[in-house]
């Protein structure tokens, strides 16, 4: 009662007593879990209507005109210290007892797939417009934090398309500024630039969209030729493809 009391004093929303800490915990653990299985299942429709030349976008708006729509968009990338990793608890958990979640860790491979799945299909763009991939210079913009207007980098899945790309020889950089440098050379062993000096890149990628790019002129940073793919469907022109 006492914590409780401590909360409600600076929670104006209320609180809810839960009878045990061990509903307290399964709540919060299936709080992220559902919400890591959702957007899963988002970020699936985003492959299903790319192969299917859909705007996932333009079908989820016609969605949400149903009342009882959960209206989800596919972020692409699911990183973060809460609704990437609270879900292996639950399934760690379920199977001590005895019991194998599928739907659960399904969810956790789909999304723990999307970073390799963008840095594949920015390739393949880079390839369309005959674009040499060994040493070419592919941006990630928006590049470190594993959400929007947040400095926090744990458990990034930018890492991933990053990863990917350099694998053929691609010189990817990472531009963030709301990451400290420091802690991504410390954690992730590369180089987050502090700058973009005026260079000009041949694929760019938006990972996530802090509000200081939204209103940069990405022509500035580009050859006649540059792939832009955006991650998050927010430029409103410009992207050969969006997720």
């Amino acid at each position: 009662m006492q914590i409780d009391d401590l909360y409600k004093s600076v929670i104006t929303a209320g609180t809810h007593m839960a009878p045990t800490i061990r509903v307290a915990e399964a709540a919060k653990v299936i709080e992220n879990s559902q919400r890591d299985i959702n957007i899963a299942f988002v970020n699936e429709l985003a492959k299903i209507f790319n192969k299917l030349n859909i705007n996932t976008n333009d079908v989820l708006a016609a969605a949400r005109t149903k009342w009882n729509f959960l209206p989800f968009t596919p972020p692409g990338l699911v990183g973060g210290h809460c609704i990437g990793v609270d879900p292996y608890y639950l399934a760690q958990k379920a199977q001590s007892v005895g019991y194998h979640p599928e739907i659960i860790l399904a969810g956790r491979r789909v999304n723990d797939s999307m970073g390799s799945y963008v840095a594949s299909e920015v390739i393949k763009l880079m390839i369309s417009k005959d674009i040499i991939l060994k040493d070419a210079k592919v941006l990630i913009l928006g590049g470190f934090t594993f959400k929007e207007n947040c400095p926090d980098v744990r458990n990034t899945k930018v890492i991933d398309i990053y990863n990917n790309l350099t694998e053929y020889s691609i010189n990817a950089s990472v531009y963030d500024p709301l990451a400290d440098p420091i802690q991504v050379e410390q954690e992730y062993g590369i180089s987050n630039l502090t700058n973009l000096s005026g260079e000009k890149y041949d694929a760019i990628v938006l990972a996530v969209a802090h509000n200081e790019f939204l209103k940069m002129d990405l022509r500035l940073i580009s050859n006649e030729n540059t792939v832009v793919y955006d991650v998050k469907g927010v430029l409103k022109a410009g992207a050969d493809q969006t997720l």
